[in-house]
This record gives C-alpha cells, structure tokens and sequence, in this order.
C-alpha cells in the first residue's frame, strides 16, 4: 500500500468504499452506545447471542431467496424478546436464556445454510465484507441507525437507572419490563445492521472492544459513551482502508485494530501511571 494513496483518499473513488465508510461510521456509532448499557449490566454476550441467531436469520433469507437482512432483523428481534422472557423465567440462572437461544440460532443457521443452495456467499455475512454494501442497504442502515438513536434519547434516563440497579429503578418507578423489551429489541437491530460490515461472528466484539477501552479513559457515564464511540469510529474507518488495501475480510480488521487501541490505552495508562 503506497501511503500516498491513503492521504489523498484515492480509494473514495469507488462507489463502493463510500458506501461502506458511510454504513461503517453509522455501525461505528450504534454499536458502542448500546455496548455501553449492556456492558454495565453485564449483559454482554446478549450480543454474542444475537449475532449467532442473526447468522439464521441469513440463512433462512438465502435458503428462502430472499434479502437475508430483512430476515436478519426479524429472527433477531424474535430472539431478542425470546431471551427477555427467558431470562423472566430463569431470573436466577440469566445466562441459561443466552445459551437456549445461541444453540438454538446456531441450529438452525447450521442446517439451513447445509440446505441452501446460496450457501457460498455466507462467508460475507459471517466475517463482514465491504463489497456487500448496495445502497438499499445504506437506506435500510441509515433508517436503523436514525430510529435506534432516537430511541436511547427517548428513554435515556430510564437505559441509565436499569444500567446500574434494575431492582432500585423498579422501585423508583422506573418501568423496567417495558424498558427491557425495548432495550432488547434496540440490540437486535443493532446486530442486524451490522452484519455486513463486521460479520455475524465479529459484530459482538464492536459492541464490547471500544467500550471496554472507553470505560478506561471515561470519567463519567457520558464521557465514556463519548470515548466509546470515538474508538469504535477509528477501528471502524482504519479496518475498512485497510481492507480495502489488503484485500482483507473488513470484520476481522476492524477488530483487530480495535484490539490493538484497547492495548494501546491499557499500555499507555500503565507507562504515566495514569488512574482514570
């Protein structure tokens, strides 16, 4: 890769680089601010949940000869409520509602993709692929993007008591069942419209790796928000040229590179002892 090239933004001459810059910045946004909420519950590997049952949502629009997005989205929120009541129900063992449904998603994504006939093109969906990105889908992205922001402004203060102490915000008013049902299916979508940028098998660490790196930097709840999404943003910008470049799967770049700044900041606090 001549440097030359990256600084002249050379690679902003295809349609197709624009498109994913454009989806992956709107990704790169969503992703950590719902990170932040579930990382703080500890629910965490909801998205590790969700990302393996969003792989049988494409499996069932490939096997179908449908768009595997619009399928993606719907299995995902069903999923999504699925684990809600489940968790209801096993309140003392939560994570069993994660397992139920992992096994479950990968099940169906195993035999269906067997099936399918399309099946060769699931690799895209499972590491992210650039070149996936049509501009239905920044339409879809976009949209998504536009109505998962508005919800968390919504019901900003609500996300925030039930982040913390969910009992404690029940008991302040706070309504947390509904506002579960909600947060959930604002994760679902999340992972959904992610798929083609990070992949169904990486999209989980977007929504953990910057937000792990911005709770070290981040003095307060919005602070951290902040920093999260600015890490995000980097991994997500340098993953994509990067891939461009190398001709590398764009999920596992932008991962890795997230990686590589959540390293950076840990090495960095240590080396001026700095205590955040």
């Amino acid at each position: 890769m001549d440097i030359r090239e990256v600084f002249q933004l050379e690679f902003l001459n295809y349609a197709f680089m624009r498109r994913a810059l454009l989806a992956g910045n709107l990704v790169g946004i969503v992703a950590p601010l719902v990170g932040v909420f579930l990382s703080l519950r500890r629910l965490s590997l909801i998205g590790h949940a969700l990302s393996h049952v969003a792989l049988a949502g494409v499996a069932i629009g490939l096997f179908a000869g449908f768009f595997p997005i619009y399928s993606a989205i719907v299995v995902s929120i069903i999923a999504a409520l699925a684990i809600e009541k489940l968790r209801r129900d096993y309140s003392d063992y939560a994570e069993l509602s994660l397992a139920i449904i992992l096994a479950a998603g990968l099940g169906i994504a195993t035999i269906l993709i067997n099936l399918s006939q399309r099946s060769a093109g699931i690799q895209s969906y499972l590491f992210g692929s650039i070149s996936l990105v049509g501009t239905r889908d920044i339409y879809i992205i976009f949209s998504l993007t536009l109505l998962i922001i508005a919800i968390i402004i919504k019901y900003y203060y609500g996300f925030f008591f039930l982040a913390f102490n969910e009992d404690e915000a029940r008991l302040a008013g706070v309504p947390a069942r509904s506002l579960n049902i909600v947060f959930m299916i604002v994760t679902s979508l999340t992972v959904a419209l992610s798929i083609q940028i990070v992949g169904t098998l990486l999209i989980a660490s977007l929504i953990t790796i910057p937000v792990a790196t911005g709770m070290l930097l981040g003095r307060s709840f919005k602070m951290t928000i902040w920093y999260s999404i600015f890490f995000s943003l980097m991994s997500v910008n340098t993953g994509i040229v990067l891939s461009f470049y190398y001709d590398l799967a764009s999920g596992g770049t932008i991962i890795l590179f997230s990686v590589v700044l959540l390293l950076m900041v840990i090495a960095f606090k240590k080396i001026f002892k700095i205590n955040i």
